[in-house]
Order: structure tokens, then C-alpha cells, then sequence
């Protein structure tokens, strides 16, 4: 199967700051690559020399087999860009920024199928300045689908949305995935996200690419598979389940991971239960935010 997009050891560096390091990414139709990292990693950096903003210092880009190089108009006539910053004429309409942007291509979408698609026709005529943040990042994706892209790059589309308006973003890239055949960027602090819509997932940090592959089989590299979660009150000597293997998580809340509910977990819940001072005792599966936090650390990065 012919790739879409093809990046072989990619760097780029900023004076003595290198800022990506040897980054390799393969996308193939109708597949969704999640490019997760904390800030300051070089997500931005690498989406750029994916798209053709940057030129890397060493390796090699190639979408759809061409090089932006040789072949940028072509590139660009077939991908769809969405960034965190979009700016658009705050005074169009929807509608008119769909034909606006409909009349830059010879073979573009319906603005009126896209506006159906995207769930936009209430707001067909409402002026850009007047629309939610939720309305506008799927104005955002329709300009992006509005030539019949064969690939599309998403950085964090869905960052302020509320939890309606994030769904049906999901819904529409899976549709985008499945029905379209298009393969997709992706970049995401979203964790559950990147979960529910990744076949692969790269974990980034300090420029390199520390960590690659399904969101399934990354979980199924943890040490563990299940947390017993146990929330106290404000005056609780929390030694006393330090000494049992609980530690605080970066919720505040008291966590002991395992791999099995074995003898051992079941006589621990048993003892805690009767523990004066409990709040609340809970159970959960390991998530990608495991992974991405064993291999990024807890610590917030500006």
C-alpha cells in the first residue's frame, strides 16, 4: 500500500537549540497517526516540516511520493490543514467562506453538502464573528475538506470545545477515515482522543520520538493494568496507605496500580474499606495518559 505521507528521520535545529531529532512518521490511507507530546517537545516544529512551513535540516518529506521541493502545488492541492491559529474574514458569512474557499480549486465539495456535513446549516448565513468556538472549529475542517483532501493535519482541533462539540468532531474524522480513505495528523492533549481515534500513536519529547505504536499495544506495555483510586479527607494520615503501596496521583488522589485482582488487592480494599476517613474508593483500567505520563513525566512544562 502506497503511503501518504512518508518522513525519514527528520531534524531541525535553531541555532544550538535542535528542536526536532531524527523524527520518522508513516501514515497509510484511511489511517490516523496521533503525534502526543507535552509542550515544548517539537510538535509544532514537526508539523511544520511535515507540511512544508520548514525545511528540515537532514532527512527526507515526502507526501504522496513528491517532495514540496519538487512538487508543492501538486502537494498542497491534495492536503488539508487545520492549525490551532486560523484566522478568517470575520465578516463572511459561512456560506460565503465555503465558496471562497470552493473557488480557489477545480474540483471542490459542495459548500452546501459540507455545511450538512459539519451539522453547520443553522448558522449558513451567520457572520464568523458571531459563531461559537465549537461553530468555528467546524468552519475551520470544512475549508480544510473543501477540495477532497486525500490527507489531513489536525493540530489539537478540538482544544476548548465542549464535550458535545467534541464528539461529533470524532464522529466526522472517523467518518473521514472510513468512508473518505484519508489518512490524518493528528496532534492532541486529549489523551482519550488520541485512544479513540489513533491507529498509531509518537510519543515526542525533547525532539525525539520516544515511543511508537498502537494505542493497545502501548497500554499493554505498562507495568500495570488497573489503579485502586481511594480519595480521603483533608485530615487523613495518608502514610498509612503510602505504606501500602498508594501514591498520590497528579489528581490529588490516592493511587495503587496493579496488574491483577489478586488476593493481595482484595484483602487491601478490604482494609481500607473500614478505614475512618475514606471518601471514596474506586477502580479503573490503565489509559494512554499512563503511558504518556511514564514516559513524559508528571511535571507541567510551559
Amino acid at each position: 500500500m502506497a503511503l501518504y505521507l512518508q518522513a525519514d528521520k527528520i531534524s531541525k535545529s535553531f541555532g544550538d537549540f535542535k528542536a526536532v531529532d531524527e523524527v520518522s512518521i508513516q501514515i497509510e490511507p484511511g489511517n490516523c497517526f496521533a503525534l502526543l507530546g507535552p509542550n515544548g517537545a517539537g510538535k509544532t516544529t514537526t508539523i511544520d516540516m511535515l507540511i512544508g512551513l520548514q525545511k528540515p535540516d537532514q532527512g527526507q518529506v515526502q507526501v504522496f511520493g513528491k517532495s514540496f521541493q519538487n512538487a508543492k502545488s501538486s502537494i498542497y492541492s491534495e492536503i488539508g490543514i487545520v492549525l490551532q491559529q486560523t484566522n478568517l474574514y470575520k465578516k463572511f458569512t459561512v456560506h460565503e467562506t465555503l465558496s471562497l474557499f470552493a473557488s480557489f480549486y477545480e474540483n471542490s465539495e459542495s459548500p452546501n453538502d459540507l455545511i450538512e456535513l459539519l451539522q453547520l446549516k443553522s448558522k449558513t448565513n451567520e457572520r464568523i464573528e458571531k459563531l461559537s468556538g465549537g461553530m468555528k472549529q467546524r468552519l475551520h475542517l470544512a475549508c480544510a475538506l473543501i477540495h477532497k483532501p486525500k490527507l489531513l493535519f489536525l493540530d489539537e482541533p478540538t482544544t476548548g470545545l465542549d464535550p458535545q462539540s467534541r464528539q461529533l468532531l470524532w464522529s466526522l474524522i472517523e467518518g473521514l477515515k472510513k468512508e473518505r480513505g484519508c489518512g490524518i495528523l493528528l496532534t492532541t492533549h486529549y489523551m482519550e482522543e488520541a485512544e479513540h481515534l489513533a491507529d498509531l500513536v509518537g510519543i515526542i519529547d525533547h525532539g525525539k520520538i520516544i515511543e511508537k505504536g498502537s494505542p493497545h499495544e502501548l497500554i499493554q506495555k505498562l507495568a500495570f493494568k488497573n489503579s485502586m483510586i481511594v480519595e480521603v479527607e483533608n485530615d487523613f494520615d495518608q502514610s498509612i496507605l503510602n505504606a501500602k503501596g498508594f501514591e498520590t496521583n497528579f489528581k490529588g488522589l490516592l493511587e495503587k496500580r496493579f496488574d491483577q485482582f489478586d488476593d493481595q488487592i482484595s484483602s487491601d480494599l478490604s482494609k481500607v474499606s473500614e478505614m475512618t476517613g475514606i471518601k471514596n474508593i474506586s477502580f479503573r483500567q490503565s489509559n494512554l495518559e499512563d503511558v504518556f505520563i511514564k514516559h513524559t513525566g508528571r511535571g507541567i512544562r510551559d
